[in-house]
């Protein structure tokens, strides 16, 4: 039952959908697709979303569709009926999840208190709702949750959007956020599939937040990259740093002393999310070198190479440093 939760976790967005007219559903169905967050939870706050889940589960098969605002079992059963892959309740119904956990369909109910969060770990759930988070504590109660409820994951909504998703998305207690700031009801009203699409891509850009980290110099000999690393960092006025194999220049280039992945060199892309973004990377056809993988002293995987050469350089994909 947690697949399809860690599936979504993968995307870290989960978009809240209320249909008025179910012919909306498919256009926008593709327009998740193509903006890069292929998730939807389809709610049962208007009489369109039972037939919107059903067409966008059947003409676009590639979209992970579930039903939110789920009050009833009968609304659970519908989902199932229609091609839902989940359900997601606003509080903790306990009809609503004994009929999904003996029925094997994925549920992810509301809690907001730690007695919901026993109930929900009473049926054997990992993966729990977090509502209204921003009204009760947001940030601050899911950080103080995360001890007594160390097997527990969170998908936090209300009051998450844009200028806070990230400050969620660092807690490793979250697996996903939710939320109407995707797709924004005004654009689903305009029929502005194009515009959904940007903001998919646009809240993407959030999740990751690439930026290069440096570029790597294949100097092959200690006496070249010395010299090379001088150089930069006269005319850049960079401090030097030495490892066992390479110079670093600040932060602009690593000077390797010895041959090196990549024909010319390698870039460090660094994202604020490693896990996601590896996970990004492999849907599109990516493959990471199992050799070529560094842990920081707690074990966590911090860089990992991909196996591929873009332009004779290889890539590294590595964590940014978290606030504290």
């Amino acid at each position: 039952m947690s697949d399809i939760f860690e599936r979504i976790g993968e995307y870290g967005i989960v978009p809240l959908v209320t249909l008025d007219d179910p012919n909306d559903a498919v256009p926008l169905a593709r327009a998740l697709v193509e903006g890069g967050i292929p998730i939807a939870e389809v709610t049962f706050r208007t009489a369109a979303g039972g037939e919107s889940i059903k067409r966008m589960a059947k003409e676009v098969p590639e979209i992970i569709v579930g039903s939110g605002t789920v009050h009833t079992v009968d609304q659970a059963k519908e989902t199932v009926d229609n091609g839902g892959k989940f359900v997601i309740t606003p509080g903790f119904n306990a009809k609503v999840v004994e009929w999904c956990v003996n029925n094997n369909v994925p549920v992810c109910p509301g809690t907001v208190v730690p007695s919901d969060i026993e109930e929900a770990m009473n049926y054997g759930l990992k993966v729990v709702k977090f509502f209204p988070a921003e009204a009760y504590g947001g940030v601050n109660t899911i950080k103080n949750l995360a001890a007594p409820f160390s097997g527990i994951k969170f998908v936090p909504t209300g009051g998450v959007g844009l200028h806070n998703l990230r400050d969620y998305l660092d807690l490793p207690n979250v697996a996903a956020v939710g939320g109407s700031f995707v797709p924004p009801a005004k654009m689903v009203k305009e029929k502005d599939w194009e515009g959904i699409v940007k903001t998919c891509k646009e809240i993407n850009n959030k999740v990751f937040d690439f930026t290069v980290g440096h570029v790597g110099i294949n100097a092959n000999t200690a006496d070249n990259a010395t010299k090379v690393t001088d150089r930069i960092a006269e005319l850049f006025e960079s401090d030097k740093r030495e490892t066992p194999i390479a110079f670093f220049s600040g932060n602009l280039v690593e000077v390797m002393k010895v041959p090196f992945v990549g024909t010319h060199g390698h870039i460090c892309v660094d994202t604020c999310d490693l896990k996601r973004a590896m996970a990004m990377l492999e849907r599109k056809g990516v493959e990471f070198d199992e050799e070529n993988r560094f842990f920081d002293a707690k074990g966590n995987l911090i860089t990992a190479y991909m196996k591929e050469e873009i332009g004779g350089f290889a890539f590294h994909i590595r964590q940014r440093p978290k606030a504290k």
